[in-house]
């Protein structure tokens, strides 16, 4: 197997800029490309607190149907601390209960979800851990799908695992939703119940798209939020900062007054200037590439093919790579793939 070469390069400049927060750990990254902006202590682990509840909303959007209809059981005897305060034999979607879940960060709802997910809490949890692992969250584990940590020790997470499971789960359409909608008005069985969410940012930043509040007095207040300008698609995870809201749109405004976001190459056929073996097929990719960047950056920018010269190959075998590199580290891979002409 030989492998060819071919290079492009962009004068895009590169640069640092001093971003800073009061948290104990903070990260600004990218949603798409996942760089990261700014970072405080991205690793460092601790209880998260309720903004863990952003993996119990996709483990059950993604592994049940949100409009089923479900009635509340005895699970919610066990809840305590926040709660929308659900009542046994109450009849509503699970849909009605992921917005419970996520505006007022109810408990009693993570523990009705959770069974009607998974049978109970710990199959339910052992799920949160499979997701988490998917997702590539090293230094994450989750104990409970509410995020109280007096009893397990609760959720224990980074600023960087909670920025990628954000990013994960805004690219779900019904997540996106649940976590933007500022109120929710919903009639049962039994109750009738107008929410508001506890995002404050929803109400006071035009670019915020969502996110999740979290407080525990182990953790202190934690928050992940999400925002969009000009096709530049951002989160903020803060641990343990007690000027959370103001932190988080500084941290917003600063990237978006400095980066915009670069759409490199469309996802579908490429054409690679000089390559000649594979020229009776058609190369693609699956995903777009893009990557965010400064407009004063000094370094450059450097888009390379590397292409594997197979003996043998079939429709959509995977033989090359696509890499992104700022100066020589590598930012961005994408597979290149073979589309064999019948």
């Amino acid at each position: 197997m030989k492998k060819i070469l071919f290079l492009l390069i962009l004068l895009m400049p590169f640069n640092v800029f001093a971003y800073g927060s009061s948290a104990k750990s903070a990260i600004l990254m990218d949603m798409d490309s996942h760089r990261i902006i700014y970072g405080k202590d991205i690793n460092y682990v601790q209880s998260v607190a309720s903004i863990s509840k952003v993996m119990t909303a996709i483990c059950v959007i993604e592994n049940t149907d949100i409009e089923k209809t479900i009635t509340v059981g005895d699970e919610v005897l066990k809840s305590y601390g926040s709660g929308v305060y659900v009542q046994i034999g109450e009849k509503l979607k699970i849909k009605d209960l992921l917005y419970g879940l996520m505006m007022r960060s109810g408990n009693d709802a993570a523990l009705v979800l959770a069974k009607n997910t998974s049978g109970d809490v710990n199959s339910f949890v052992e799920l949160m851990n499979q997701m988490a692992l998917k997702i590539g969250m090293k230094n994450t584990t989750f104990n409970n799908p509410s995020g109280l940590d007096e009893q397990d020790g609760g959720n224990l997470s980074s600023a960087y695992d909670m920025a990628l499971l954000m990013s994960y789960a805004m690219k779900n359409k019904d997540f996106k939703k649940i976590v933007s909608t500022k109120e929710y008005t919903l009639k049962t069985n039994k109750n009738v119940y107008k929410w508001h969410n506890k995002n404050k940012l929803l109400y006071s930043y035009k670019y915020l798209i969502g996110g999740k509040t979290g407080y525990t007095k182990i953790a202190k207040r934690t928050l992940v939020t999400s925002a969009s300008k000009d096709g530049l698609n951002l989160v903020v995870v803060t641990i343990n900062d007690g000027n959370d809201w103001k932190d988080h749109t500084t941290l917003f405004e600063e990237a978006f007054n400095k980066y915009h976001n670069y759409n490199l190459l469309k996802k579908g056929n490429i054409y690679i200037i000089g390559e000649n073996y594979y020229k009776n097929n058609k190369l693609y990719i699956k995903n777009n590439v893009s990557y965010p960047l400064t407009l004063d950056e000094e370094n450059i920018l450097k888009i390379k093919y590397e292409i594997n010269k197979k003996r043998k190959y079939k429709n959509n075998d995977n033989v090359g790579k696509v890499k992104l590199y700022l100066g020589d580290s590598v930012v961005r891979e994408e597979n290149i793939y073979v589309k064999v002409k019948s």
